[in-house]
């Protein structure tokens, strides 16, 4: 059976203390440091909401450019790794939150990002993302979504595809548990088209192990 949402949580909630290894490995250093320097670009100046921060580790760099980030995750043990980085009080805080029913609290930002949480969605919650998203945005809001690219011999083997056509790629912790874990590899056409009634401005990057895909909310 595909893991459930209460499956994949916990899943993050265990890898939580190894979580940034992924950025440790060595093919990947200059696709990150370009990422680096792009993505907190996108929001000067703006009010950003983070999806799935996980520990934080790009909030810090929103956080060089934009006015104010509010950093959102549904797992606690991520978010006490991202609150111990002693990011700027009064710019920078953090929030336990569901991405498919923001809190009213959320609202009225213009800028919004999302990093490796776009791989994680069910190809038909999709829309449901965007819409609870979407809610918290004003006209014209600038929303960045970086992911990465299946590379063959760098990326997680794909285990399985379930009948809907979403993959999953089975993944080991250091504990020794195994975790079958959903990850989707879209295409530049599937996420133009994902968001054609509500975006504008559309730019898909692709860098040799990531995809950046930004667009502006009619």
């Amino acid at each position: 059976m595909p893991p459930d949402d209460v499956s994949l949580k916990a899943y993050y909630a265990a890898r939580a203390r190894e979580y940034e290894r992924i950025y440790d490995k060595p093919e990947r250093q200059p696709d990150l440091r370009r990422l680096e320097r792009m993505i907190p670009a996108e929001f000067d100046d703006r009010a950003v909401l983070e999806i799935a921060c996980g520990t934080g580790w790009w909030t810090r760099h929103l956080a060089q450019r934009a006015r104010r980030v509010v950093a959102t995750d549904a797992t606690a043990e991520t978010l006490e790794i991202a609150r111990a980085k002693g990011l700027a009080a009064g710019k920078v805080s953090f929030e336990i939150a569901d991405a498919f029913d923001l809190p009213v609290s959320l609202r009225a930002f213009d800028g919004a990002f999302a990093g490796f949480w776009w791989s994680h969605l069910l190809l038909r919650d999709r829309g449901r993302f965007l819409a609870s998203l979407h809610r918290c945005l004003r006209p014209d809001a600038t929303v960045v979504f970086v992911d990465n690219r299946y590379v063959e011999g760098s990326s997680t083997p794909i285990d399985r595809t379930d009948e809907e056509g979403n993959t999953y790629q089975r993944r080991v912790l250091s504990d020794g548990s195994e975790h079958l874990v959903l990850k989707n590899f879209p295409t530049e056409d599937e996420l133009i088209a994902q968001v054609d009634a509500i975006g504008t401005r559309c730019r898909y990057t692709a860098l040799d192990y990531y995809w950046v895909f930004a667009y502006a909310l009619r």
